[in-house]
């Protein structure tokens, strides 16, 4: 049901957007010398009877509470009590080039501002049955060079007080500040924690108190009496009220449709699709509440620094590798540079020796454009270095993989191990069928049956005389990119400087345990008047075949990095985990167990979500200018969304057998047997899986005793039903939703939710620069067709001529392999302040011993992990992982320092 016209205590009012000034007057307040009180609680569905009677809100036992009133403490005794607050050095998010003075400036403003607090008890006046009234007190600052700001404060407490189980705060200084932490100290039982790390807004711009709840944890069950009203409404402001548009200060979690992808007042031909409907499925993003477009109503404008909740944003320390600026403004103002530095945009690498001098020799920007140069200095210099000598060169990190193995794109083998140990190892799959056959409509696409003939297969897999016997023996995989791609491939083709084919690629598993290409098909389907082109190419000796085959790899290719940005990547990781996010701060209290066990695995992830969709998934963004799909890449992943994506299947168990990469084995490690043994990722994946799941289920446990426990949560069944009903509600009919009714429910749910935003999210993301690096081992285009589909006398004596220019020419234009190569660094980056899974414990767990245990057996196994991955890259048996020249699979390993380092699991899809 919704609430409508509630009448807060405005004590427990957070900063919340749906609370303006103008909203603010709406509600009945009187005041006492501790603060504003509310006349009454008034809910839309009591009548004018029962609102006449002291009201309590929704779950609150009427015998726990009966409205908000102030008791007396009387002459009762009363003790010391020391709090201490700790607020971060720098406040505001000041600009990064004045990044150090701004830190100075902001202790100065900050010592001798008060910083006004109120403790709330747990408990209710035993007389009265009553909330206690709170305790107020006024801190001053005092500097402190390490730690930032830490103000002081102290308490006359009444010994009849109860324990403190909130502080509400408000501020009097001009700018927001960071509250890192309060302690409580010299109470009877010991030091109170609460652990903020969260934004407040100065009192002049929001006249409403914060409030902080104790680090220990609460089911709403359990929730003491007098905190239970001040939780509820906590989670009321945070949903905010779906009207208006946030401002940059708010922290309201409300969803929307991805509506804001296209810029049609700039230009119609930048509208696109609106996803998240049933023409196009998505999930949701958050709502913003900006303007709609004049050109397109249904559309929001384009604008800079989309909003995101304020304790969602990057930390400074965050932002000087990745800001908002270096994204919004930086790469926006590159692309315009680039627009001036090459005339013709489509202009390819004249060699692979030119391609080599981009880390060797670097690239020599043109002398006219200097201020491109001292652009790329201010906004990214961590992936770009420029020469000392004045001659305004530009150097790129060579990649890894080009370190260990210059030569290392160029060869089958790599190409098939990268299926297992790279940077997509999610796309490869068993082949269960024989023969292949498209399930698109004929009429439309043409012929269904594959051209990839068992002639062709038979000829290559040594050991096996038939498909039929080779799929038996589950030696036979492909990528089957072709009902994906295929019924784009006529719309794709109509732009100019790309195109697109529907493609398969099948493998055959050795003797050796790799995987050995055996043929590529390539698809056009019926088009322009001419009938369904398809043609298998295959690896060959003879020069004409084997240029065939390499440019067909080039197709491939581009297909596997599309799917892999657009599907594995960001629908699968980012796009998907967002409602989760929404819907945990909407439903889940801070006090809750789950809200605390989730939310290290939140973090960034909304903000970098925001900056990609500003300038990485838009219209004319990055991806379109790079990627084959070009604008119609967004629309694909919706598709993918509606045909491919179940939650269910985000498990790593679950999505290894779906693919028939696995089989349920109860006597095998971690309860699958693998169908290729040494796959790295699922090997090293499944350690991490198992430790994770192990965390979960002692945490789950130790909070739900039984079926009776979840079932009755009524925060937890809230936050579940809307992620399906809103958060992924295109889908809210779907069988193959998990039912939530069990602790092996919610243990089934949480592991898969920190599953994907850890391992899943590391293994796609932080090998990007290793492998794509070096853009020919993974072209993100090509730019035409093959010679020999419908070839003019012209372009097939050209081929035969020169058929590296060919190649070349299908390859990514200079400005697009440019833009990847800093994409793909930034986004391989740690930052300084990544958090990694299980490296260090959060405060909230440390207050149970039960849960600090069960932390630190999870972190003891992830260091175990470490090592056995280390040997595992040791192991010359292992020949996917271990070789001369080869990147070793380190992907899974738990911990890493900052940078590229092609390892490191983080808590959250962070980057």
């Amino acid at each position: 049901m919704t609430l409508k016209n509630p009448y807060f205590h405005q004590s427990f009012i957070n900063n919340r957007a749906s609370f303006s000034l103008r909203e603010h007057k709406k509600y009945n307040w009187h005041s006492n010398d501790n603060g504003c009180f509310m006349n009454q609680w008034k809910l839309p569905f009591l009548n004018t009877h029962q609102r006449k009677k002291k009201a309590c809100i929704v779950g609150c036992d009427t015998k726990c509470i009966k409205t908000m009133m102030v008791s007396s403490h009387g002459n009762t005794k009363t003790h010391k009590v020391k709090v201490i607050v700790a607020v971060k050095k720098c406040s505001g998010g000041g600009i990064l080039s004045n990044f150090l003075s701004e830190c100075v400036d902001g202790i100065k403003q900050l010592i001798g501002n008060i910083l006004v607090l109120e403790l709330v008890s747990v408990d209710l006046d035993q007389k009265t049955n009553l909330e206690k009234k709170t305790i107020k007190g006024h801190a001053q600052g005092v500097e402190k060079k390490e730690r930032g700001v830490q103000y002081e404060c102290t308490f006359e407490l009444p010994s009849d007080f109860g324990n403190v189980g909130a502080v509400l705060v408000q501020h009097e200084h001009h700018k927001e500040m960071f509250l890192r932490s309060i302690v409580l100290h010299d109470v009877p039982y010991g030091p109170v924690h609460f652990t903020c790390n969260s934004w407040v807004q100065p009192k002049h711009d929001c006249p409403v108190k914060r409030v902080f709840f104790s680090d220990k944890s609460y089911l709403p069950s359990q929730t003491p009496c007098g905190l239970r009203r001040l939780r509820e409404v906590e989670l009321m402001l945070l949903r905010g009220n779906g009207e208006g548009e946030r401002k940059s200060y708010e922290r309201i979690y409300d969803y929307d449709v991805y509506n804001d992808l296209g810029d049609p007042d700039f230009s119609i031909d930048l509208k696109r699709p609106i996803l998240g409907c049933s023409e196009h499925p998505y999930p949701r993003r958050c709502r913003t509440g900006r303007e709609h477009s004049i050109a397109d109503p249904l559309s929001e404008r384009k604008c800079l620094n989309i909003f995101v909740p304020r304790d969602e944003a990057f930390a400074e320390i965050k932002q000087l590798q990745f800001t908002t600026t270096t994204i919004s403004l930086g790469l926006s103002a590159i692309l315009a540079s680039l627009d001036t530095i090459f005339i013709d945009q489509n202009l390819g690498f004249a060699s692979f020796q030119d391609i080599d001098m981009l880390y060797k020799e670097g690239y020599h920007l043109p002398h006219p454009e200097p201020k491109w140069l001292t652009l790329l200095q201010k906004v990214i210099p961590s992936f770009i270095k420029v020469a000392t000598d004045n001659k305004k060169t530009l150097h790129f990190d060579t990649p890894e993989a080009v370190k260990r193995d210059r030569f290392f794109w160029f060869s089958d083998e790599e190409f098939a191990r990268e299926t297992l140990s790279g940077v997509n190892p999610y796309s490869i799959q068993l082949v269960k069928e024989w023969p292949l056959r498209s399930k698109l409509d004929p009429e439309i696409y043409g012929p269904p049956e594959s051209a990839i003939t068992r002639e062709i297969i038979e000829s290559q897999i040594i050991g096996y005389r038939t498909v039929e016997e080779a799929i038996v023996e589950k030696k036979l995989f492909m990528l089957d990119y072709h009902d994906l791609f295929l019924p784009y491939v006529s719309k794709v083709r109509e732009i100019k400087g790309t195109t697109l084919y529907g493609s398969r690629t099948l493998f055959f598993l050795t003797k050796q345990g790799t995987l050995k290409p055996l043929a590529i098909e390539l698809t056009r389907p019926i088009m322009d008047g001419k009938p369904q082109w398809k043609q298998v190419f295959t690896p060959a000796s003879h020069s004409t075949d084997l240029w065939l085959w390499r440019l067909a790899k080039a197709h491939v290719l581009a297909h596997d990095s599309g799917y892999h940005e657009l599907v594995n990547h960001w629908l699968r990781t980012h796009c998907a985990l967002e409602p989760f996010i929404i819907a945990t701060n909407r439903q889940l209290s801070t006090m809750h167990p789950v809200y605390k066990l989730l939310h290290p695995h939140m973090r960034y992830t909304m903000e970098i979500n925001s900056l990609a969709r500003e300038v990485l998934i838009c219209a004319n963004g990055i991806i379109e200018i790079s990627f084959s799909t070009n604008k119609y890449s967004m629309e694909i992943s919706s598709v993918a969304y509606d045909q491919l994506w179940r939650f269910d299947l985000q498990a790593l168990p679950n999505d290894l057998i779906h693919r028939g990469m696995a089989l349920e084995d109860p006597n095998a490690p971690q309860g699958l047997m693998l169908t290729i043994e040494d796959y790295p990722f699922a090997n090293d994946g499944l350690l991490i899986w198992d430790a994770i799941k192990q965390w979960v289920t002692e945490y789950i446990n130790h909070y739900y005793s039984n079926s009776s426990v979840v079932k009755s949560d009524q925060e937890l069944q809230a936050w579940w039903t809307e992620i399906q009903k809103v958060g992924h509600g295109d889908k809210y009919k779907e069988p193959w939703w998990p039912s939530l009714e069990t602790p092996k429910d919610l243990i089934d749910i949480i592991t898969t939710i920190a599953w994907i935003a850890s391992g899943h999210h590391a293994a796609v993301n932080f090998a990007q620069y290793t492998y794509g690096g070096y853009f020919p081992n993974r072209p993100t285009i090509a730019r035409i067709k093959m010679p020999t589909e419908d070839p003019s006398k012209e372009e097939w004596e050209n081929f035969l001529k020169n058929p590296e220019q060919t190649l070349l020419e299908c390859l990514p234009s200079q400005i697009q392999a440019t833009l990847v190569m800093v994409i793909l660094n930034l986004l391989s980056n740690h930052s300084p302040d990544e958090e990694y899974i299980g490296q260090y414990m959060e405060p909230s767990w440390a207050e149970n011993q039960t849960i600090k245990t069960s932390f630190e057996r999870f972190n003891k196994r992830l260091k175990e992990i470490e090592g056995i991955i280390d040997s595992r890259n040791g192991n010359y048996n292992l020949k996917n992982r271990c070789g001369a020249g080869l990147v070793p699979y380190e992907l899974m390993k738990p911990f890493s320092g900052p940078g590229i380092t092609g390892k490191g699991v983080p808590y959250s899809a962070s980057i």
